[in-house]
């Protein structure tokens, strides 16, 4: 080889690293504007409460309606994205969520706003499975711990800056929107995704062809519906018999849809969900625990809104502010677990995340009942720290736990399966919070004597913390069936110069991908 074809060599090489950095940047925003719009609402609910006329029942769907409508779709996106392209549905789904957006800014009435935010989960579907698949089909396995810990890092702090963000914007009060720019303000960032989108990332298809599975897809979308749509409306509705009985048929329909996915895998290796994956223990122990952590998640963040700016009395500003210190414990953790800490000890951060999580919410029960409806935002920065260092552990590199042994080609449907299965906990705990939070409140007392509002807000609050601390008991046992440490840990996976599958990197002999590693 001469020098000048060295050199040139060299400069496409160089080319090619800053398009996938620069496409890792263009889906992590996308991401994280997915994963912000999730909690950026919870702090805006009172002001949609006075500005809307809603009722709880509204407020519940306008938060479960998205995890619900998101979590349904969720595995068909990831199948959807090995069928026809990543990048290709990144960019449909994107487009879709900017739209849906849109209209949830303008919505006019309670209804508008939640039919709308249904689109706008549905978009998401599309959009976030493709995320983690063009990572992992665009970065060598050495890389990815790396690149996972800094989706986590990001994805960590989106959870916990969307209430502060939504605070910023509901205070602020732009051109009298009140709380409409909560959503208005993905229109710049969902323009900018789909251009830059185009232009950087790389197009990938599975390496077989693929068909959809859409009696798949009706069982795995009827299953969720029928588990999560009682559980949401029950309380509402003084739990009807007919709740029970759904409920109970959804677990009859999930094990019609294994059996059926059982089948499709023998008559052509096209079924939705690839139930493979969970021969891989290290991918099946991290579903479960991507499922409870879920459930924490969605019964949390929207409980501790309800108590800060309904229960204590607390403006939007005041609220997202008391949650900054969350945001900074969450980020510092995130970051130290994946560089220094997993390497060294594997499994026992996940589960010391957990024990630290469960502590915080332990003190800020003490504390809630401590101080009552005296307590100030200085006196909550111990247990959200704590809580923030404990989810910090967790978040981080618990994507990488569960992805690290999955072979290439099922990238789309091993991320619409963990996306799934994380929104699935979120939208189950959103459900609960009927029987953990609102379950304890005597709605016509508190109309009959508004006074007592906040007391039955705090003890409904520390009521939530509690299961909350039961359910994170559950993950820390859940945490010993995963591997005690990463197989690239163990390995050194740094020397591999291709995935366990023996599948080459973009732009390297037997990369599967369909079209040019480039695309403009």
């Amino acid at each position: 080889m001469s020098s000048h074809d060295a050199v040139r060599d060299a400069a496409t090489a160089d080319t090619a690293d800053k398009r996938r950095w620069i496409a890792l940047a263009i889906v992590m925003t996308a991401a994280f504007m997915d994963l912000v719009d999730a909690t950026i609402v919870n702090i805006a609910i009172p002001s949609i409460e006075r500005d809307l006329g809603a009722s709880f029942g509204a407020i519940q769907w306008i938060t479960a309606g998205y995890a619900l409508a998101f979590a349904a779709g969720l595995i068909t996106g990831g199948r959807l994205g090995d069928i026809y392209g990543r990048r290709r549905l990144f960019l449909l789904g994107t487009a879709g969520f900017t739209v849906a957006s849109a209209l949830c800014g303008f919505a006019a009435n309670q209804e508008m706003l939640v039919a709308s935010r249904l689109l706008q989960g549905a978009a998401a579907a599309m959009m976030v499975p493709q995320v983690l698949s063009i990572v992992h089909v665009t970065f060598p396995a050495h890389e990815r711990g790396k690149v996972f810990g800094l989706f986590g890092a990001i994805m960590g702090l989106g959870a916990v800056s969307g209430p502060l963000l939504g605070a910023l914007l509901t205070q602020w009060n732009i051109a009298g929107l009140e709380w409409r720019p909560i959503f208005l303000i993905n229109l710049p960032v969902g323009v900018a995704a789909l251009i830059l989108g185009r232009k950087f990332i790389t197009e990938s298809k599975a390496p077989k062809a693929l068909r959809l599975d859409l009696v798949g897809v009706v069982l795995a979308t009827l299953a969720m519906l029928m588990l999560i749509y009682p559980l949401t409306r029950g309380r509402e509705l003084d739990w009807p018999l007919w709740g029970h009985l759904m409920m109970a048929g959804s677990l009859v329909v999930f094990a019609a849809l294994v059996a059926y996915e059982k089948y499709k895998t023998r008559k052509d290796g096209s079924p939705l969900v690839e139930l493979s994956l969970f021969k891989v223990k290290s991918f099946a122990a991290g579903i479960a625990v991507q499922l409870t952590f879920g459930v924490v998640m969605g019964i949390f963040f929207l409980v501790w809104t309800l108590y800060m700016q309904i229960g204590l009395g607390w403006t939007a500003l005041k609220a997202g502010l008391t949650g900054v210190p969350f945001s900074i414990a969450v980020s510092a953790a995130a970051g130290l677990s994946v560089q220094a800490l997993v390497p060294r000890f594997g499994r026992k951060v996940l589960q010391a995340g957990a024990l630290t999580m469960a502590a915080g919410l332990l003190l800020y029960f003490f504390l809630a009942g401590r101080y009552g409806m005296e307590i100030a935002p200085w006196q909550m920065i111990a247990p959200l720290v704590v809580m923030g260092l404990g989810m910090g552990l967790i978040v981080a590199p618990l994507t990488d736990a569960v992805l690290s042994e999955v072979p290439r080609e099922h990238a789309g449907s091993a991320s619409g399966l963990i996306n799934t299965t994380g929104q699935m906990g979120n939208a189950l705990g959103l459900g609960l919070v009927s029987v953990v939070f609102f379950g304890t409140i005597d709605e016509k007392r508190l109309a009959a004597f508004p006074a007592e509002t906040g007391e039955a807000f705090t003890n409904a609050f520390r009521n939530s913390l509690g299961w909350a601390v039961v359910v994170l008991a559950g993950i820390f046992l859940v945490m010993f069936a995963l591997p005690a440490k990463s197989k690239q840990h163990v390995e050194g996976a740094q020397d591999e110069p291709a995935d366990a599958d023996g599948v080459g990197e973009p732009g390297e002999p037997g990369e599967p991908v369909k079209e040019s590693a480039l695309v403009s």
